[in-house]
């Protein structure tokens, strides 16, 4: 599936219009992808095609001592001390695609849960088709890490269960996340909620 730069904005405008989160891409320039996705945390990269995500902490005021505001380092570690690339492989997990498109889903609303899709208009598939078009824009080869956990981390999500955990990664309550890694680029795809 290729895509433009039109239908992966409209798809992401329309998918997360009511949520508050944080979707960037930035360019993927090493081996190790954890590098390049701290860089995309702190802003430090544009979009590599230019192409509009959401920033819902652009202006906050934490952000003047923390780059990577709203995003820390462990909780047992210095608050102010700058988030690294082994923070952010120690707290995600690989999972397949198909458990990607419906994280994808899951993050429309705080709560991470397929019930946030009640809201649209949409079918179901509907909806899963522009996940698809988020997705296509990093390719057919591109792994996908997640901080959530609905179960054993064995490569799969299962929404139909129990309210999801995850692995804090931000100053939030909630944070509920997915970064997609191709050759060429790294995603993040981030919703924030206070509980």
């Amino acid at each position: 599936m290729s895509i433009d730069q039109e239908s992966w904005e409209a798809a992401v405008q329309h998918l997360y219009e009511d949520a508050y989160g944080y979707i960037a891409t930035g360019p993927r320039k090493h081996e190790d992808w954890r590098i390049d996705v701290v860089a995309v945390m702190e802003r430090a990269v544009p979009d590599p095609r230019g192409w509009t995500g959401l920033d819902d902490d652009a202006d906050d005021p934490g952000r003047e001592k923390r780059p990577a505001y709203p995003f820390r380092p462990p909780y047992k570690a210095d608050p102010l001390r700058p988030i690294t690339a082994a923070d952010v492989g120690e707290r995600l997990w690989e999972i397949d695609r198909a458990s990607a498109e419906n994280l994808l889903l899951a993050l429309t609303d705080d709560g991470c849960t397929l019930r946030n899709l009640e809201r649209f208009t949409e079918s179901f598939d509907e909806l899963q088709g522009m996940a698809r078009t988020v997705l296509a824009r990093y390719g057919d080869a591109f792994t996908c890490h997640t901080n959530v956990s609905t179960g054993p981390h064995d490569g799969t999500l299962d929404f139909r269960g129990s309210t999801p955990g995850w692995s804090p990664m931000t100053f939030y309550g909630e944070d509920c996340g997915l970064v997609v890694v191709s050759d060429t680029e790294v995603g993040l795809f981030w919703a924030f909620g206070d509980i």
